[in-house]
């Protein structure tokens, strides 16, 4: 299988080609089957390269695979090559199989759209980015799938160029992300100047795994616990991470890329792009575990991300803005396990948040799609009669995500919670409990003003309609995982063996064991007792829901009696307008008045205009010398003659 690897990311990559030089001439949903079924191959030699894996002993698993020699500067070598491990191999795995998923649904949600083959170009060059992303083994490699997928948001956030507020949220996102990058680019600086590599196994080492016949400590092994150069690494690639899974103060992206199709949202803002910052965080376990610092950074930033997401998510009437800000805030949740050391808690966060956010969004799409592209829940009520399967697979979604066992969502989330208390702070517990109320509550308001009550529209005219199957099979397979993949990692109280935990253990585990906070709390009572409360504000979130939104429908009109806190909530505290203020509108206000009035057009258009104006004024001199006629040039001759004559005279 290891000769195989290069296809996982060249077959999709064929598939953009293709589409991108025939495919305008395609007839049909042609250019949607050749993406789709080059990421289902993808897929399906990424699933035999586990296999592969798995068959091996747990110490001789990872592989390493080198293409070409790509940069070679003194003691700095780094190559185009791919490290395939144990957490790449995840993140491949969801990348390929729930992107195959997505792509099959596309064909039909974006059928008749004039730019359809050029959504599948785009898609497909997304697929093969993010799997450059996870798969390179170094920060370098790494960074070029980093910008690659950077790009595919901006075109696909962006796909419908013909009105103005989707470019505007496609910049958004593109200037936002690049805020950043600059993180990034700064910690790959120092990194060379700390380690003389950029090499992942040079650096962190290859952990419990034999990789080229030998396991390395890697350069971080030598650094003392708390240096203030890794302190600033790791922080530099945590502002790179923020902007990419949009943490505060650089969310605001993300909200407005729902303007993308929906199936954009479903793979890059919810099951794949959000979470390259999981990801590089986990791969850098070693250094972060090294920072405290940062790691408490890291913690207060994903915990404050989580309950302020989820305080706006409470009163948006946008069906797909509602899951917007339920990513911001279960991103904030990853990467408060991140921040208290369980690294294998928020990577196994991202897979059951990668099936049921995917199925939550694309569910949403079927929903918008029988609407007759109307995404204001205040306007809908009544669907599930109309839309079975949808509501159906939404609903098991649902569950999921709002924290009730046995769904895929209450494993992760538990374990989270549980950590949190354990490893951190009750503060952090106690901040993500209350999230994960807010999380139940908005989630189910979203199901009752969506598929319950009457109809809030003209149903006789306009009667809604189930979706076909290439878009509902995707909703079945993503509710049926994030119904059974929970029980990959069973709480150790379950004495049930946790086999996500055990796989991840040759890359993640030294990182947890440098963070783990000493006198941690290690009871059986006192984890079945957190995840019981855990369970019963996910069911009292549910109950206001229930009440409020289903025996008594309250619409916005209703919600708005409350006043002040309503209006702070449905105008998301501000933020943007804020940001504009303090931000946007100073610096445009800087660029108009100084860099363009002053800078551009006196200093640099002066600079240009005036060297212009000094010669064609020393032409003009020189221009009258040119007479056209024979004697004065000979007189000038003769005088030139003299001139040197005399100067050899005299000297």
């Amino acid at each position: 299988m290891t000769d195989l690897i290069p296809y996982i990311v060249l077959v999709p990559l064929a598939a953009f080609v293709i589409n991108t030089l025939f495919g305008s001439r395609m007839k049909g949903q042609m250019a949607g089957w050749i993406a789709t079924i080059a990421v289902f191959i993808s897929f399906i030699i990424t699933a035999g390269l586990f296999l592969d894996m798995l068959s091996r002993p747990a110490d001789q698993r990872a592989i390493h695979y080198t293409m070409l020699d790509w940069i070679h500067v003194g003691r700095v070598q780094v190559n185009i090559a791919y490290l395939i491990d144990q957490l790449s191999i995840v993140f491949m795995l969801v990348i390929t199989g729930v992107g195959a998923l997505i792509h099959l649904y596309s064909i039909s949600y974006m059928k008749g759209d004039r730019g359809y083959w050029r959504f599948f170009v785009y898609m497909n060059l997304f697929i093969v980015m993010m799997l450059q992303l996870v798969m390179a083994d170094n920060y370098l490699w790494t960074f070029l799938g980093w910008e690659g997928v950077g790009l595919c948001s901006y075109l696909l956030i962006g796909f419908w160029y013909d009105e103005d507020k989707n470019n505007d949220a496609a910049k958004k996102a593109f200037i936002v992300n690049r805020i950043g990058d600059f993180g990034f680019l700064v910690a790959m600086g120092i990194m060379l100047w700390l380690f003389q590599s950029l090499n992942y196994l040079d650096v962190l080492g290859s952990g419990g795994n034999i990789i080229d016949g030998v396991k390395t400590a890697g350069a971080a092994s030598h650094v003392s616990n708390g240096d203030p150069y890794v302190t600033l690494i790791t922080l530099m690639l945590f502002l790179g991470c923020c902007g990419k899974s949009a943490q505060i103060p650089l969310y605001v992206w993300l909200p407005d890329a729902m303007a993308g199709p929906t199936p954009v949202s479903a793979l890059i803002h919810a099951a794949t792009m959000v979470t390259s910052g999981i990801f590089l965080v986990a791969r850098s376990n070693i250094l972060f575990a090294l920072s405290p610092t940062t790691l408490g950074v890291v913690a207060a930033i994903g915990a404050v991300t989580a309950i302020f997401a989820a305080m706006i998510g409470i009163f948006q009437n946008d069906i797909k803005k509602v899951l917007a800000y339920s990513t911001v805030s279960q991103l904030g949740y990853m990467f408060l396990a991140l921040g208290v050391g369980a690294f294998t808690a928020g990577v196994f966060h991202v897979v059951t948040h990668a099936f049921f956010k995917a199925c939550l969004f694309l569910g949403s799409g079927a929903v918008i799609h029988a609407m007759h592209h109307e995404q204001d829940m205040q306007k809908m009520g009544g669907l599930k009669k109309y839309l079975p399967i949808t509501f159906w697979t939404f609903f098991l979604a649902t569950l999921a995500i709002a924290g009730i066992p046995p769904f895929a969502g209450f494993f992760s989330k538990d374990e989270i919670l549980w950590q949190a208390f354990s490893r951190g702070s009750i503060v952090l517990w106690l901040i993500s409990a209350i999230a994960a109320l807010m999380t139940a509550f908005y989630m189910f308001r979203l199901v009752f003003l969506t598929f319950y009550g009457k109809p809030r529209f003209d149903a006789e005219h306009h009667p809604p309609h189930e979706v076909d199957w290439k878009m509902w099979l995707p909703l079945v397979v993503l509710a049926a995982l994030a119904t059974v993949s929970g029980f990959l990692a069973m709480p150790s109280v379950f004495h049930a063996g946790n086999a996500f935990e055990s796989w991840l253990s040759p890359v993640l585990e030294r990182g947890e064991q440098i963070s783990l906070v000493a006198g941690a709390a290690d009871s059986a009572g006192l984890e079945w007792g957190l995840m019981a409360v855990s369970v019963g504000i996910a069911v009292l979130g549910i109950g206001f829901a229930v009440r409020f939104y289903k025996k008594r429908l309250t619409l916005a009109k209703d919600e708005a009696q409350l006043g002040g806190g309503y209006q702070l909530l449905h105008n998301k505290f501000y933020v943007d307008e804020m940001y504009d203020k303090a931000i946007v509108q100073p610096m445009f206000n800087f660029s108009n008045s100084f860099l363009w009035k002053i800078v551009d057009v006196k200093i640099i258009d002066g600079f240009v205009n005036g060297l212009a104006h000094i010669t064609e004024i020393g032409s003009g001199t020189i221009r009258r010398i040119q007479t056209g006629i024979a004697q004065n040039y000979a007189v000038l001759i003769v005088v030139g003659l003299l001139a040197v004559v005399g100067y050899l005279v005299m000297f």
